[in-house]
């Protein structure tokens, strides 16, 4: 598949993500009696990258955040020379999902400006430090990782990764949402993050770089220690 169709697809697959992730955060998380809570950020974020991995999985390899590409290239999986065009489809598809959900959620009166962005100490929702953040986020980015390397080998059963990899991205939210609002993707992080730093506080781009650093070093850290259950010359 030429290089541009892939590239949309991740603007499409990663615009969706923070969209329809960080939009039921925003919308639909905290209504009164009706709000659907943690547990439906959850699915919701499951939802989105289940969707899209059937929807265009087939186009692009479904990756929607560079942990992904880093840690599927690091699993020999994915070529080094479309990591960077990878990452900045990504990226942009996560500022146009921000752009337009602050501009739904600024037609509300009384809108603080929140885009359900990541964060630590002051910025975590439940106030957790730095250095649980930082285990939670590499940790969980591993596994997400490392369950995407299995479910996606050949000798994987065929057809069900995309509910396997959606289901494990729902467990991670409901795992982290309390301590960084669960990043896992540095491309779902970078939208929010510019989008409340120029209508807001700013305090969740101070942060970003930590939510770009850790997620591609549990990644990495995944794509290597998969390629060691691979035999000799044997590809996955």
């Amino acid at each position: 598949m030429e290089l541009t169709k892939r590239l949309g697809a991740e603007f499409f697959g990663t615009f969706w993500l923070v969209f329809g992730g960080c939009g039921s955060a925003i919308f639909a998380a905290g209504l009164p009696g009706v709000g659907i809570g943690y547990l439906g950020v959850s699915l919701a974020f499951g939802l989105t990258v289940l969707t899209m991995v059937y929807a265009v999985g087939g186009i692009s390899g479904g990756h929607f955040n560079p942990a992904v590409s880093f840690g599927l290239w690091a699993g020999g999986r994915f070529s080094g020379k479309d990591l960077l065009p990878y990452i900045i489809s990504q990226v942009i598809g996560a500022l146009f999902a921000a752009a337009l959900l602050y501009f739904i959620a600024n037609g509300k009166d009384g809108y603080a400006g929140g885009l359900a962005s990541n964060g630590y100490g002051e910025h975590s929702p439940e106030g957790y430090s730095y250095m649980s953040a930082l285990v939670a986020e590499i940790l969980l980015t591993f596994f997400f990782i490392f369950i995407i390397l299995g479910a996606t080998d050949k000798r994987a059963p065929k057809g069900f990764a995309g509910i396997a990899i959606g289901l494990t991205l729902t467990l991670i939210h409901l795992i982290s949402i309390p301590i960084t609002n669960t990043s896992v993707n540095p491309a779902r992080s970078t939208g929010p993050a510019v989008f409340e730093a120029i209508f807001g506080d700013g305090i969740a781009l101070t942060q970003l770089w930590f939510f770009w650093v850790m997620p591609i070093i549990g990644a990495l850290l995944a794509g290597v220690v998969y390629k060691y259950f691979q035999s000799k010359g044997e590809e996955a």
